[in-house]
């Protein structure tokens, strides 16, 4: 290529992009034990993004350089960098100190992910914005038990959900029969009166906080729980993408369908086909929409925020109405064939975006 015929400005840009720099911050101390830092790694080496490992430990605020680790021949090898144009933030910080230098780095680095905060707080912004309120669930926060005695009145069947839980961890189903009422935790089922009811509840919120929902019945023909995960990620160009649309389909007798609870998945095409025969194309269809649509909507409600990835996760009931669950700011990778490094791609391209797209420092 002869640069004597490329205008200035474009050769600027294209130096730019090639020196742009990567930083993943993550809590451990060695890469070796985070397994997305190798591919992370090695798919830079592949897109010609200079990247680097570090931990808030290693961080020199007054020099403005990192002792970080870069893969070399098989190994990680130490060396001292500049602050990188970007930081791709893997993972919180698990200590005051560590809060205290990420805090210091962000006034001055772009970060990629940032936090949608809790359930409640995604619920009330998507509620308040009126535009996808139809696909929410009726949800209120479960302040005391008469909260959850009239939400049993009004749906008969309702769910608790610990507000700042994950992986369906600490969730209980509970269903009015008559005077009595049916607690599933645990898949372990118990008949409760009503003052045992308050006893149970006021025993859980003393000890965290929880919300009650209408209890949404999706289930496969077989009688087992689903939903689907849509990842979604921001790309090189900085718009959003769908990396994956898989369903996540809870065991025999589970109330949650989460992988980590006993769920298990499979490819998403055969999904479709089995649950909704001919129509399963246009469920698809409907779903990368809507995928795409509330990514847009959902980062509008955010001032000032820009988010590169999210793991929202719907459901439809017997009527094939669409409910929206959950959105998640670090959703697990797709347990899906071939798509890890896709993830990592994407999350390095938007780095790479991120970092021509805001001044130096």
């Amino acid at each position: 290529m002869n640069l004597v015929n490329i205008p200035k400005q474009v050769r600027v840009e294209e130096r730019m992009i090639a020196m742009a720099s990567i930083g993943m911050l993550h809590h451990r101390k060695d890469p070796i034990n985070v397994r997305k830092a190798y591919a992370f790694a090695a798919v830079a080496k592949a897109e010609g993004i200079d990247f680097f490992y570090f931990t808030p430990g290693k961080v020199h605020l007054e020099k403005r350089t990192i002792l970080g680790k870069t893969y070399e021949k098989g190994k990680w090898i130490e060396k001292r960098y500049p602050y990188p144009d970007v930081i791709y933030n893997a993972s919180p910080p698990i200590s005051d100190k560590a809060s205290e230098i990420v805090d210091e780095l962000r006034k001055v680095i772009p970060f990629t992910s940032h936090s949608v905060g809790d359930k409640l707080t995604v619920y009330n912004k998507v509620n308040k914005a009126k535009k996808f309120d139809q696909y929410l669930i009726p949800t209120s926060e479960l302040t005391n038990y008469k909260v959850l005695l009239n939400m049993a009145e009004r749906y008969t069947k309702i769910i608790v959900k610990p507000l700042s839980g994950h992986k369906g961890a600490g969730i209980f189903y509970i269903e009015k029969l008559g005077d009595s009422y049916k607690v599933s935790k645990d898949e372990q089922d118990s008949i409760f009166s009503e003052n045992q009811l308050i006893k149970f509840i006021d025993n859980h919120i003393k000890q965290d906080t929880y919300l009650v929902q209408k209890f949404i019945t999706c289930r496969t023909k077989l009688g087992n729980v689903y939903d689907f995960r849509l990842h979604v990620q921001k790309g090189g160009n900085g718009n959003w993408l769908i990396t994956a649309i898989y369903p996540r389909i809870g065991k025999i007798g589970s109330i949650a369908s989460n992988l980590g609870n006993g769920g298990y998945t499979c490819f998403p095409d055969i999904f479709l086909k089995q649950e909704f025969g001919d129509n399963y194309y246009n469920v698809q269809k409907y779903l990368e929409q809507f995928a795409l649509n509330f990514s847009n909507h959902f980062e509008s409600l955010y001032q000032d925020v820009l988010f590169d990835e999210l793991g929202i996760d719907v459901g439809l009931d017997e009527k094939s109405r669409l409910w929206l669950f959950e959105v998640n700011w670090r959703p697990g990778p797709p347990i899906i064939v071939n798509v890890e490094l896709d993830v990592v791609r994407n999350t390095l391209q938007y780095a790479q975006y991120l970092a021509n797209k805001n001044k130096k420092y």
